[in-house]
């Protein structure tokens, strides 16, 4: 038989599978059923799951703090072994620099029974004197002169928690004991009182603002965490304009003689205008009747919604010290499954737009570029937050160091850009700079942990420009438990992210709707917090990292993809969930790290293309055999 002859019958029947193939559901899809939460729950009801969930993040970084703990100080007792008394004391003073967490190192001679003891700062000496203090320290001596590892139980000094922790060397002839602090217990239960909305829109900070409704921008009052849902918040003196021909010197000195104000900020084509004695409604009427502006709207604010290089060899299981116990988030994703298709690239950047980041961070050291600081400028993007640190643990922490936690890329760079101050918020023109600055530099994938329920133009046209330079935007939806859109996710050119816990279920905080694309883990996920620590989060801001991690790993593997081909392979390469297909409370699913690598290794076709592409090959195969 001819080559002509068999392969033409082979070629149809082969297009007749394929097509009953894609018709029959995938057998890896899961489908959970609809957890009772789906519902709309009362206020009550809603944040008694919250504090559930923030309980159990103060429970995970307490036990973090205390793993964390206990491998710097077995580190402390190699560094310390074998050194003078001026080196161990310099060696300590530097150690105790960076990790202001660890008040007190004692150093314990178990051969003579002496110890030597290291503080800090001198302010930190007096914690000595208290008894809760001596009492513990006393107790873990004793247990390195007997040769035992000791753990004290958390107590408070004033208003700060402690806890005192000893190790002895395998040898038996000494130890080291540490005073140390759970500041970041307070710090984790602050921000996420916010982060999870518990509270009403935070006071702090230098805003005087104004709440309204989304819809119809009719003021509101913000009583409760509960209320958030339906509030969005803006500088109640400010406004944003976009003039339909740009107004030249003469005409920006005439608005600022009319609003007794200062020349306009302006970024791109858009100002921002603060009056020193009119409110938005004011501005508004002012901007409507003299200048016949494409928009003028509020100045909305935002807020979180939370060594050497290593071996590229294929490592499923990597060895960062919280990863076994506390990062369910990346077996549940097909992370560890995925490296051996990709690690990254340094090539592809993932610009976190959020509060900074700690750029001190031993479990970063390499992983973050220069970036940029909105807030301040001419200084460098630090976070004073603890958010921002957080994210970009999430995507990007060092794997396979033997310390910490493994971010979901082995070799992405992040850039951190600081848009939101030290409250946790910030503005319209702030976040919209920062997407501007982040696209104008390399980045090739944006996260947004971040959002409002007002659209703004403003904020949308910076969206639209990065998208239009092929940066994939990924936003989280909010921690609010309901269906209203929120902003910059809703967006059509965002990727839009909601929360999954440990179950597959959606987390109980999390926002949903027909505008979300997937879920990724958003519940008590273990990343980097400032000061060389570690913390468990809750919230969409924490589901939304995974996401850009993935667009970025995506698009080291497949650099030919564009940002709308990214975004639809991940929308198409998920665990289902829910309801079969897409639906409004889990998107497409949850993401599937190893899926959607495997699928981006070859060239493309999104499936509603898929026939055409199909019927396309076939031809080309037919034309083949006919020359």
């Amino acid at each position: 038989m001819s080559r002509q002859k068999w392969l033409k019958p082979l070629i149809g029947a082969a297009a007749g599978v394929l097509v009953i193939t894609l018709m029959l559901p995938s057998r890896d899809h899961r489908h959970t059923p609809q957890p009772e939460y789906t519902a709309k729950m009362v206020p009550q009801q809603e944040k008694q799951l919250k504090k559930g969930m923030l309980a159990l993040d103060l429970s995970a970084t307490d036990t973090i703090t205390r793993m964390d703990a206990r491998q710097d100080i077995e580190y402390v007792m190699r560094e310390l072994n074998g050194k003078t008394n001026d080196q161990k004391k310099h060696f300590a003073r530097k150690f105790q620099q960076s990790h202001s967490h660890l008040h007190t190192l004692q150093w314990i001679n178990t051969r003579d029974a002496k110890s030597t003891t290291y503080t800090g700062r001198k302010t930190q000496s007096r914690l000595l004197n208290d008894a809760q203090v001596k009492n513990s320290l006393t107790a873990a001596r004793r247990s390195v002169l007997q040769n035992k590892s000791y753990e004290s139980a958390a107590f408070q000094v004033e208003d700060r928690k402690y806890f005192v922790m000893a190790e002895p060397a395998t040898d038996g002839t000494y130890g080291v004991a540490a005073l140390v602090s759970q500041q970041v217990l307070h710090d984790v239960e602050k921000h996420q009182r916010k982060n999870l909305r518990l509270i009403p829109y935070p006071k702090e900070g230098s805003y005087k603002i104004e709440s309204v409704h989304p819809d119809t921008l009719h003021d509101i009052t913000v009583k409760t965490g509960h209320d958030n849902e339906n509030a969005s918040h803006y500088f109640e003196n400010e406004i944003v304009v976009r003039f339909r021909h740009n107004p030249d010197q003469r005409q920006l000195r005439e608005i600022a003689a009319d609003l007794n104000c200062e020349p306009g900020r302006k970024l791109g084509y858009t100002y921002v205008f603060h009056s020193n004695n009119m409110n938005f409604k004011e501005l508004k009427q002012y901007f409507s009747q003299k200048w016949n502006p494409v928009y003028a709207e509020p100045h909305y604010m935002y807020l979180t919604n939370e060594k050497k290089p290593v071996k590229a060899s294929d490592v499923s299981i990597p060895n960062d010290l919280l990863f076994s116990r506390y990062q369910w988030n990346l077996p549940a994703t097909e992370t560890n499954r995925g490296w051996a298709l990709s690690k990254g690239s340094k090539n592809v950047v993932v610009a976190v737009v959020d509060t900074g980041v700690d750029l001190d961070h031993p479990d970063l050291k390499g992983q973050i570029l220069p970036g940029h600081n909105v807030v301040s400028p001419k200084e460098k993007p630090y976070d004073d937050v603890g958010h921002g640190t957080h994210v970009a643990g999430i995507i990007s922490a060092l794997v396979n160091n033997g310390e910490g936690v493994a971010g979901m890329t082995w070799y992405n760079k992040v850039m951190p850009v600081k848009v939101l101050d030290q409250s946790g918020s910030g503005t319209t023109y702030s976040v919209a700079e920062g997407i501007i600055w982040a696209a104008d530099h390399g980045a090739k994938v944006i996260n947004l942990s971040l959002g409002n329920y007002a659209q703004a133009e403003f904020l949308h046209d910076a969206i639209k420009y990065a998208y239009d330079k092929d940066v994939v935007l990924v936003a989280a939806t909010g921690n609010d438990n309901t269906e209203r859109p929120g902003y910059p996710a809703a967006y059509p050119e965002v990727f839009a992210v909601s929360a999954t816990d440990a179950s597959m279920h959606r987390a109980s905080f999390s926002n949903y709707g027909d505008y979300v694309d997937v879920m990724a883990p958003g519940a008590s996920i273990a990343s980097t917090y400032p000061g060389n620590q570690y913390a468990a989060l809750s919230g969409t801001s924490m589901a939304s990292p995974h996401v850009s991690a993935l667009a970025a790993l995506v698009r080291s593997i497949n650099p030919d993809l564009t940002n709308k081909e990214v975004m639809d392979l991940m929308r198409h390469s998920v665990i289902d969930l829910g309801t079969p297909g897409h639906d409004k409370y889990f998107g497409y699913g949850q993401i599937d790290v190893y899926k959607a690598l495997k699928a981006a290794q070859r060239p493309y076709v999104p499936l509603q293309f898929y026939p055409q592409h199909l019927s396309n090959k076939i031809k080309s195969l037919l034309k083949m055999l006919e020359t």
